[in-house]
């Protein structure tokens, strides 16, 4: 089973995926900030950490730096969710390295790709 750490500010908007995630099968654990996020990121690494960007506290741009700096952490794939869905957001954010990037309001059938893409990411072809 995939353990998703959902870092999400906005009450409804975790809930309601939080519980979407959790009829597929992914054990969910939620972070109200990216403070919450990067604590609980470190306490019980997770397969997977869903981002939101504009946070209290701490943003998901910090957030994410502070979870790429700590060797425990570092290889988790991260997927940005935001409602600033403009092209260089979505450059910013994998410049930034996150693995993904899910515009708001989510469409949840491209989320499950998009998290089967990042956990599973073709292998390199042998040259």
């Amino acid at each position: 089973m995939l353990r998703i750490l959902l870092v999400e500010d906005n009450e409804m908007n975790r809930d309601m995926l939080s519980r979407r995630l959790a009829r597929k099968g992914f054990d969910v654990t939620c972070a109200m900030d990216g403070m919450q996020g990067v604590e609980e990121g470190l306490a019980n690494p997770p397969d997977l950490i869903l981002m939101d960007l504009g946070m209290p506290v701490l943003d998901g741009w910090e957030a994410a730096r502070r979870l790429r700096s700590e060797d425990r952490t570092k290889q988790i794939p991260i997927i940005a969710l935001t409602a600033h869905a403009m092209e260089t957001d979505r450059r910013r954010a994998l410049e930034c390295g996150f693995n993904g990037f899910a515009s708001k309001p989510i469409d949840f059938q491209k989320l499950l790709q998009l998290m089967h893409e990042v956990v599973n990411p073709p292998s390199d072809p042998v040259l």
